[in-house]
């Protein structure tokens, strides 16, 4: 069965139609391409000219000179502690171990014996019972240290960042005020 003639001619016109659709949808889409390839070029031009210095100036203006503050402050702090605190707590924990085998000394144990029998015939029993001198009881001297050694550092890492933190009022610039023309 072939189609009428109005139907044909209906279907041939439908299908012009479509086509003149077709191509003006194209039409459109390339200027709308065209359009947005010149706004891409328009906002990159704008942010080149515009946005970039001005990010730019702010990172040499306040960012830059407050890193260099924060590492300068950082690298005070490390040598404090490597010329200050590392030598002054050798020398304690040196001192303190120096007392500890002097004290396992039998020598040393003995004369402490002979100052306990001394003072309790003298009175004086502050520390001394029965005649020998008892030790603390505690856990040892490595707590103690540990305990040091963690305060320090804890006392280290808050100054610097505390002068990593602090208000530094010649880094900020101040706006400038505005002036009305007459």
């Amino acid at each position: 069965m072939g189609l009428s003639r109005k139907r044909q001619r209906e279907l041939n016109r439908l299908k012009r139609q479509a086509e003149d659709l077709l191509s003006d949808q194209r039409e459109v889409l390339e200027h709308a391409s065209r359009v947005v390839r010149e706004a891409t070029h328009q906002a990159s031009s704008f942010a080149n000219d515009e946005i970039r210095p001005r990010v730019k100036d702010a990172y040499e203006d306040r960012v830059r000179p407050a890193l260099r503050s924060g590492v300068s402050a950082a690298k005070h702090g490390r040598e404090r502690f490597v010329d200050d605190v590392l030598p002054a707590l050798s020398g304690a924990l040196g001192s303190a171990i120096a007392v500890l085998e002097s004290a396992k000394n039998s020598d040393v144990s003995d004369r402490l014996v002979k100052a306990g029998r001394s003072a309790k015939e003298a009175g004086v029993k502050a520390g001394v019972r029965a005649g020998v001198l008892e030790a603390p009881k505690s856990s040892g001297p490595g707590k103690y240290i540990l305990i040091g050694v963690a305060l320090v550092a804890v006392a280290g890492v808050a100054y610097a960042a505390w002068q990593t933190l602090r208000a530094d009022d010649s880094l900020w610039i101040e706006d400038e005020p505005e002036t009305e023309e007459s």
